[in-house]
Parts: C-alpha cells; structure tokens; sequence
C-alpha cells in the first residue's frame, strides 16, 4: 500500500505539473507559466505566487488521491481523481481573475467620468486621479489608493502610473495610463475629449461582453455538468466490490482512460469555441 500511495503522488504531482507549466523546451515552458503568472495578477489575491498556487496543486492532488484510493480501492480511478483536484485550485483562481477582470470592467467608465469631472472642476491632472482613491468606484479604490500614496511619496506622477498600472495588470488600465501619460507629457489640451471618448467605448465594451456572457452561461454550465456527473456516478460505483473489480482489470483501467481523454478533449473543445476574445495588454517597457 506504501508503494501504491508513493507511485499515485508522484504520477499525481508530475502530471499536475505538466499540466499546469507544459513540459519540453524552454521555449514551450515559457509561455505557459506566462499566462499562469498573468492569471494570479489578474486575480488581484495579495501575496500569492505562481509557486504558492503550484503547491496548493500538490497538496489538493495528494489529498484527493488518496482519499479516493482508500475510499474506492482502484489506482486508476484515484489517479484520476488526484489530477483533477490538482487542476481545482488553478481553476478557482482562474474563476476569481474573471469576476475581477468582469467587476474592473464595469468600474472603469466610472472612474474615467469621475476624472473627467475633476479636471473640468480646474483640479490638476495628478491630484484628480488621486481622488478615485476616495471617491472613485469601490473595485478600484485599493489601487487609486496606493497610487496617490506613491505620488505624496515620491512626487513622481509617472512612478505612481506604474504603480497603478501594475497594481491592477489590467488591458483597460493600461489604456487609461497610457492616455494620462500623454497627457502629462503634451499637455493634453483635449484630455477632457479623450476621456469622454474612451469612457463611452468602455461602457458599450462591458454592455456587449455581459450580454454575451449572460447568454452562453447556461450552456457553459451545462457542458461542465454533462462531463462532470459521469465522473461523479462512476465515485458512487467504485463503493460497490463488483465494480471494484471490474474498473480494476486492464481492460477497466483502458476504458476509463478512454472516457478521459474524450471527456477532457470535449470540455476543452467547448471552452475554445466559446472563449471571448481576450484584449492584448498595453505595458509600458
């Protein structure tokens, strides 16, 4: 049993982390553990690392694992089980980086009126933007917040837009940056014209993205569902000793990995067909 539960961990690990960072060269190492670095900013959780979620991975996959090898007694079958609650927490974080991606969105036309607002009320550019860390939308307040601290720290405006811009690693944000560090460095006698412009194109970007996202979340939910209860009926049946036996075999073990890869192939075909398109960031060099 001690050899079973070492060969199930390390299968579980190695798998999770080949899933999670992609396995080869470095030049197909690199870009996956970009868009995993990209997810945790996104996802706006203090102090979390790539290594930190890494080894929520582990933990989640040994856990699991070996709880469904004691519960239903077949390798295969904890082995599975083991992958995929390594996979969970990337999922959760992936989940929170897309309600805060979606809570930023909306938030943004706010801000940028209240902006607006305060350089027609004679307020210079710098002491505008440190006012959303009081009065600006709520999503966004943390970031303006320690963005005006920056400033009355350093009296830099541009070191306080880094800050801010890597604060929230967000493709609006950087939008909005770019556009007051024009402003900064030109004048920006047209600043008030931009910002109204801008403001209007984020409002309809958010109006469209929610209606989109509102109607294709009943069949998103539906798909993960219709791939999830099979996995959850065949737990249920692993408690019985005949079916113990029989997923235990060679031929068990074979048409459970089958079922694996054509379930694991059509939620990824599912996601691909109904992803949105992603805005590129704009970050500053």
């Amino acid at each position: 049993m001690g050899a079973v539960l070492g060969l199930l961990f390390g299968s579980g690990a190695v798998l999770v982390m080949l899933a999670v960072t992609g396995s080869g060269g470095g030049a197909q190492r690199s870009r996956p553990v970009g868009r995993l670095t990209r997810m945790v900013q996104a996802s706006g959780i203090p102090r979390l690392t790539v290594g930190t979620l890494l080894g929520m991975c582990a933990a989640a996959a040994l856990v699991v694992g070996v709880a469904a090898l004691l519960i239903t007694a077949v390798p295969v079958v904890a082995g599975m089980g083991a992958i995929a609650a390594g996979y969970l927490p990337v999922l959760l974080i992936r989940r929170r980086a897309s309600q805060r991606t979606r809570a930023l969105r909306r938030a943004w036309p706010d801000a940028v009126d209240g902006l607006v607002s305060g350089v027609r009320a004679g307020m210079s550019l710098p002491v505008a933007v440190c006012e959303l860390g009081e009065k600006g939308p709520e999503p966004l307040r943390p970031a303006f917040t320690r963005c005006a601290a920056e400033y009355l720290a350093t009296g830099s405006f541009g070191q306080a837009l880094d800050v801010l811009q890597a604060d929230l690693a967000d493709p609006i944000a950087d939008r909005v940056v770019a556009a007051l560090r024009i402003a900064r460095d030109v004048g920006g006698n047209d600043l008030g014209n931009v910002l109204r412009s801008l403001s209007a194109l984020l409002r309809e970007d958010a109006r469209t993205r929610g209606d989109i996202e509102a109607k294709q979340s009943w069949t998103v939910n539906a798909a993960r569902l219709a791939v999830a209860a099979p996995w959850v009926t065949l737990a249920l049946l692993c408690t019985r000793p005949e079916a113990v036996r029989a997923y235990g075999s060679a031929q068990g073990a074979l048409v459970l990995l089958i079922a694996a890869v054509m379930s694991l192939a059509a939620y990824r075909a599912m996601i691909a067909i109904g992803r949105l398109p992603v805005e590129v960031r704009v970050v500053r060099s």
